[in-house]
């Protein structure tokens, strides 16, 4: 009696991808060596990888960072960001301008009697044409700068940092008004902010800043020769952005976060205890403060 040979091996099993079980593959993942199917791939330096591969991956690459420690800025965001909503706010109050004017435009007063988002959301408006077309030159010249020095400055801070010297310049002119003035309309206590945080971003990285010097210097010659320009808006937020921008430029590097996030808020907070605690000038004399 004859022996049978032996029968042949069974097929191996097809090997299906992990994530979907129907889908038969024959590709791994250079990583783990799980099957992946066409919707999973990932390309890679070599081969491909699954997507849980490539999710763990991201997580040990460090993130590329600006020179002052914010996020790396590919495009200028928040300076565009910033354009449109001054432009809107512009075509706003030339379509009515009567009440966006009456009630957003930074007024001591106002704000005196509780009226507090006008400390920001006048930095938003310009003077309104009014049948005077030279006034337009005001939402030009701010619109120019922030075009010009937004994206530089952005781009060495990070974009939530220079929003926030932005923001916090805006509301150093606006709390500068409240203190000096009576009322006013306009970005520029943020655009002199940029100026003073240019001047000093220029000296911490060893750049020539005579050129930010005559720009300040220029502009603020004007500030003074115009009788219906703030200077109390421009000072005020010249001075502020110069302190943030220091605050932002000179952080030590061991704990930069902290000392930026804290000073920024340390800044927020004294212009705010300032408004709460002091009447504008126009009610100082009347309060009994010395004049």
């Amino acid at each position: 009696m004859t022996t049978p040979p032996p029968s042949e091996p069974e097929t191996a099993a097809v090997p299906t991808c992990y994530r979907h079980p129907g889908r038969e593959t024959y590709v791994r993942c250079q990583r783990c060596d799980r099957p992946i199917c066409p919707d999973c791939m990932r390309e890679a330096s070599v081969g491909f990888q699954c997507p849980e591969c490539v999710s763990e991956g991201n997580k040990t690459v460090r993130r590329t960072q600006t020179v002052f420690g914010g996020r790396a800025v590919t495009a200028p965001r928040a300076t565009w960001t910033l354009l449109v909503l001054n432009v809107l706010a512009y075509v706003a109050e030339t379509l009515s301008p009567g009440p966006v004017i009456a009630n957003f435009q930074m007024d001591a007063g106002a704000v005196y009697h509780g009226e507090w988002w006008r400390l920001v959301t006048g930095a938003f408006l310009h003077a309104p044409l009014a049948g005077n077309t030279f006034m337009i030159t005001h939402i030009l010249f701010n619109m120019w700068a922030l075009y010009v020095i937004g994206p530089e400055l952005e781009r060495r801070l990070g974009s939530l940092r220079f929003l926030a010297l932005y923001l916090l310049s805006a509301l150093g002119g606006a709390v500068a008004v409240y203190l000096f003035g009576i009322a006013a309309v306009g970005a520029s206590g943020a655009i002199y902010g940029m100026f003073g945080a240019l001047f000093v971003v220029s000296r911490r990285l060893g750049y020539d800043a005579r050129g930010v010097l005559w720009l300040i210097g220029i502009n603020a010659v004007i500030t003074f020769m115009v009788p219906t320009i703030s200077w109390q808006g421009h000072l005020g937020g010249l001075i502020t952005g110069a302190v943030v921008g220091g605050i932002l430029a000179y952080a030590p590097q061991r704990s930069r976060n902290a000392f930026q996030w804290g000073g920024c808020a340390l800044v927020f907070a004294a212009l705010v205890a300032v408004v709460l605690t002091m009447p504008p000038y126009i009610y100082q004399l009347q309060l009994g403060f010395p004049g």
